[in-house]
């Protein structure tokens, strides 16, 4: 079965995402997209186009593959792997991220965007004395 084409865009769009096209977000959201990460909320497609451009100012290189699509009529699941390159994220090398997004369709494009991801693996455990830390938390609490 082929991909819906609200699905296929969406895809097609984050698989070349990058800091020289993020206008190409319009093309894929519902005006009234309501976009939700570990992080933010945001609401409205220009209130979302700013919040990725404040985010990837830093950004020295993201790049999504798509793992996964579970697909509904007018929803799905897509689960991916994020390698992401910041200025002020472990010295700017490559951090490999798992997550997937929850999205919901409405006229043909996303109203609604929620991703799931590990915050502290992005984040906090970049950081050089809080990384260690943490990691040694999780290694406890893993045994």
């Amino acid at each position: 079965m082929a991909q819906a084409p609200w699905l296929s865009r969406f895809i097609t769009v984050y698989s070349t995402l990058g800091t020289d096209n993020l206008a190409s977000l319009s093309s894929i959201y519902h005006t009234e997209v309501v976009f939700v990460d570990p992080m933010h909320k945001v609401e409205g497609i220009a209130a979302l186009l700013g919040y990725f451009e404040q985010m990837y100012q830093q950004v020295i290189s993201c790049d999504f593959v798509i793992e996964e699509v579970l697909e509904a009529p007018t929803q799905a699941a897509v689960y991916w792997t994020m390698t992401l390159r910041h200025t002020a994220l472990a010295g700017g090398k490559p951090i490999k991220l798992d997550g997937h997004s929850q999205l919901k369709m409405q006229d043909q494009r996303v109203i609604y965007h929620r991703d799931y991801f590990d915050l502290g693996a992005m984040l906090y455990e970049q950081v050089p004395l809080l990384g260690t830390v943490i990691k040694y938390i999780k290694q406890r609490a893993g045994q």
